[in-house]
């Protein structure tokens, strides 16, 4: 492994500060179980590694029923589903943490560093997407919010500016008749990499479709919301050939690759097959699940 300097951040301040004077040249180690590997392998390289993990407001995690939840960037996966009223709340983010390598990894690993690796396939994201996630980003200039749908620029890329640091993420709070959903493929069960991922979120009233939101992973150089999957539901009863439609304009809307994990054609015919599946389980968790205090 190349040798670097390491700094231990006390607050947001401070690392942004490091993070401004060293630019390109610092990496933030949150979890690290992604950036280690990175560095010690040298696919990104790094002088100086700024630890957030002590920052206070990277380590919120706070959830109610008026204002939703609030998840610190540095939160490991481990606090998050073993949180019952998070668990309950928030479904398809518990799918998709519970699916970050193994039970060992998610002990380390971060929501924070999962986005910022920016992996087309990272699992959490077509979650957090469907969930209305926005991103609270820091710099020593102050603050701004990015939906989560808008923060990638490719593999490996965000809008993280020189000198700004994810803080933590802003999920609304579920409505009144609200299910999500998170599935993905993989060749193997346990402690792979998406072929494909899909996330859904649905909310049902009455039996009809007021809101729905479909993201996909792993089938295009950043995580995809689709709006047009959830035009085909938002306003009409939910029905076989409205999940049909819908999974259609999912698959219409992939731009995936060949490689030696999956055919271009294959991961189209996925995302078609788990869209009809994570509405199945979205619309399914949407009628069964406890409804909010407020709603």
């Amino acid at each position: 492994m190349q040798a670097f300097s390491y700094v231990l951040a006390h607050s947001v301040a401070e690392a942004t500060a490091i993070l401004a004077q060293e630019g390109s040249r610092a990496r933030c180690l949150s979890g690290g179980t992604d950036l280690i590997v990175q560095l010690r392998e040298g696919r990104r390289r790094a002088d100086v590694v700024v630890d957030v993990k002590g920052i206070p407001e990277l380590n919120q995690l706070s959830f109610d029923s008026q204002h939703g939840l609030i998840i610190g960037a540095a939160v490991p996966c481990y606090r998050i589903y073993n949180d019952a009223r998070i668990a309950a709340a928030y479904p398809g983010l518990m799918d998709a943490v519970t699916l970050i390598g193994g039970v060992a990894i998610q002990g380390r690993a971060t929501l924070g560093g999962n986005v910022c690796t920016a992996s087309p396939a990272g699992d959490s994201i077509p979650a957090l997407i469907a969930h209305r996630a926005v991103a609270v980003i820091a710099s020593p200039r102050g603050e701004r919010e990015v939906p989560l749908e808008q923060f990638f620029e490719g593999p490996g890329k965000t809008v993280l500016q020189t000198g700004e640091l994810l803080v933590c993420f802003k999920l609304p709070p579920p409505p009144a008749g609200f299910g999500a959903a998170y599935l993905r493929f993989t060749p193997r069960n346990e402690m792979d990499i998406a072929v494909v991922g899909c996330g859904a979120a649905l909310v049902i009233r009455d039996g009809v479709v007021q809101d729905a939101r479909i993201a996909l992973g792993a089938v295009a150089p950043t995580p995809l919301l689709v709006p047009e999957a959830g035009a085909e539901l938002i306003g009409k009863p939910l029905s076989e050939s409205t999940i049909v439609a819908a999974a259609e304009a999912a698959r219409a809307a992939a731009r995936p690759i060949s490689d030696l994990r999956g055919s271009a054609e294959q991961r189209r015919h996925l995302c078609a097959v788990l869209t009809r599946q994570a509405l199945a389980q979205a619309a399914a968790r949407a009628q069964s699940l406890p409804q909010p205090a407020h709603a």
